[in-house]
């Protein structure tokens, strides 16, 4: 396929997402919020799109597409109503993961149905005691012949309860291992329970759970790549998973500037339309520079994943500036709404709600400084 080619696909797929958004999505969004319902009707619409395959190869069922379209889909529907984002992106970094150190065998047992939507994944790295540390993981897989036995808890699990298929961090004899847990969706499943439902200031509709699991057996062929290695293979899919935050963070930037930038159009005060008051206008302009800015750097750190390059830097700017953007966006949009931008007759609340969780998500914006600033020092080191 070339560039031309592959531009048209991306650009019909993101529209056809963006009105996809704005027919199914924008109408049900609020009573699906409030009510901290999961979105069974969108998501089986979001199955039929192929949604959930964008990035997984043709010969595996997927799309085959690349991370520029991916960030693009995850913009649109994070404009529509970020939580969809969240079950999209914890299976795509599932997927990953499997992909880039999965065997061939395990590939074809788990990415066609993956690609399909039939069978969802989730990450599982977090546990109560062990979330920036990661290396303070305790949840243990130990070897018994062909199995292994799963005991411990895991934290803060998105698609926890719907999801079939989870890539989960556990320590073995020779270390932290990846390890593929499949399950029926669900609260209890043979050994794995949900101890706990985590309720949240925003991104409501789609589950954050702790999991227990209790002498719960999984085939030693469910290994991913080497054991004791897991640590290095997950947290390279995390570098996915905060471009992915970016672009969520972008979208609900978005939609909180054109919430503001039309009900400022529309709202006169004093004679006249607000967006001609200079102390609005100066808003817009910043919350136009800095959305567009968020977007440019989403950009880059997905040109350069795609492109096979370190991204680490790249990726944690831009997790880390459009997060803010997102945070700084929607409490703007509510300063210009006024009082009704206060209430739940209108999104912009819901935008408020919801940008702290891209500020917190994937590595807090601490740690991303931390990463960003390590990683600009080793670039120096090495004469880059």
């Amino acid at each position: 396929m070339s560039v031309d080619d592959l531009d048209d696909v991306r650009r019909e797929i993101i529209e056809t997402v963006r009105r996809f958004v704005a027919r199914e999505v924008v109408p049900v969004a609020p009573e699906l919020e409030r009510e901290d319902r999961f979105p069974a009707d969108i998501v089986a619409q979001m199955r039929e799109l192929g949604l959930f395959g964008v990035t997984i190869p043709e010969a595996y069922g997927g799309l085959g597409l690349d991370l520029l379209t991916y960030i693009g889909v995850i913009e649109e529907l994070a404009y529509g109503w970020m939580s969809l984002t969240g079950i999209v992106n914890t299976h795509t970094m599932a997927a990953t993961l499997i992909l880039a150190h999965g065997s061939e065998e395990q590939k074809q047992r788990w990415l066609p149905l993956m690609a399909s939507g039939e069978r969802r994944g989730a990450l599982s790295l977090s546990e109560p005691d062990a979330g920036s540390d990661t290396r303070n993981i305790s949840c243990r897989a130990q070897r018994d012949g062909d199995e292994y036995v799963l005991n411990g808890t895991k934290a803060w699990v998105t698609n926890g309860e719907h999801s079939a298929i989870v890539a989960l961090a556990a320590r073995t004899e020779e270390g932290i291992s990846a390890l593929i847990v499949e399950k029926e969706p669900g609260p209890r499943f043979e050994g794995i329970s949900v101890s706990k439902h985590v309720g949240k200031l925003g991104y409501r509709g789609v589950e954050t759970v702790e999991m227990a699991y209790t002498d719960h057996r999984i085939p030693t062929a469910n290994l991913l790549g080497e054991a004791g290695r897991g640590l290095p293979q997950i947290l390279s899919v995390l570098e996915l998973g905060r471009i992915n935050i970016a672009a969520r963070a972008v979208g609900v930037a978005r939609a909180a500037f054109d919430a503001a930038f039309e009900y400022a159009q529309q709202r006169v005060t004093f004679g006249k339309p607000i967006v001609e008051h200079q102390a609005i206008q100066l808003k817009i302009a910043d919350m136009a520079t800095r959305l567009e800015a968020a977007r440019l750097l989403t950009r880059n750190a997905a040109e350069r994943k795609t492109a096979g390059l370190r991204c680490d830097v790249e990726a944690g700017m831009a997790k880390l500036f459009a997060s803010e953007t997102a945070l700084d966006l929607s409490m703007e949009a509510m300063r210009i709404h006024g009082g009704i931008g206060y209430t739940t007759d209108l999104p912009v609340e819901r935008y408020y709600r919801d940008a702290p969780l891209m500020v917190i998500g994937e590595g807090t914006n601490e740690i991303q400084r931390m990463v960003i600033a390590r990683g600009l020092v080793a670039r120096a080191q090495r004469g880059e």
